[in-house]
């Protein structure tokens, strides 16, 4: 993970450096049609790679937050599984992209999978689109994993995250313009967060561990 304090994540400057040359390239041979085009789609990749710096807040320790923005869409709780809770967080192109580390922990395990971007409310969303699975492990020893997966989007799913590698809370980690993110806690959690509100990265509260 390298720190990006820059207005655009590193994920979409390419996108960005390339819809601005054709700009320029049609506004020198004055075709004014296509450069409105190009310049429409230069904003549109610049507002979906915006990389804004989030206020930390102040939380305790055991904190948990929300790892992407998005409208929590789901609270779960499960029985003879391995965790006791499932929480899904709905993202969309409005959206900042930018994925963070909802809690200190060490990465136990990472398993991404290459896929399709077939729509959201597709039966096969699941099964086929490209998502990326992380497993933590906090100090305390409580387990948590997330899986991002990707809807339709022009840009794939980017994660830099490796096995045993420690992380801190807020930091950033990938990147996932338009997709589901399912939460799966354990019993020892306590869900501070209800069905429909809407959630920022590093900024919103799901909840603790006791």
């Amino acid at each position: 993970m390298k720190t990006n304090l820059l207005p655009l994540a590193k994920e979409g400057i390419s996108y960005f450096l390339y819809s601005l040359t054709f700009l320029v390239l049609f506004l020198f041979l004055d075709f004014d049609f296509l450069a409105f085009v190009t310049f429409l789609i230069t904003l549109f990749i610049g507002y979906s790679f915006r990389n804004p710096e989030r206020e930390l807040s102040l939380f305790e320790p055991a904190s948990f937050l929300s790892p992407v923005d998005g409208v929590m869409e789901s609270i779960e709780e499960l029985s003879n599984h391995e965790y006791a809770y499932k929480i899904e967080i709905q993202s969309f192109c409005r959206d900042v992209a930018i994925l963070r580390v909802p809690a200190n922990a060490t990465v136990s395990n990472v398993v991404q999978k290459n896929g399709t971007r077939v729509a959201r409310d597709s039966k096969l969303f699941r099964t086929l689109n490209e998502n990326v699975e992380l497993s933590f492990t906090t100090k305390e020893e409580n387990t948590f994993k997330i899986i991002h997966n990707l809807a339709q989007s022009f840009t794939p799913l980017f994660v830099e995250l490796q096995n045993k590698q420690k992380v801190f809370q807020t930091a950033r980690y990938g990147l996932m313009l338009n997709g589901k993110t399912t939460v799966y806690l354990p019993q020892n959690f306590r869900v501070n967060i209800s069905i429909g509100s809407e959630l920022k990265a590093s900024e919103s509260l799901i909840g603790y561990f006791s």
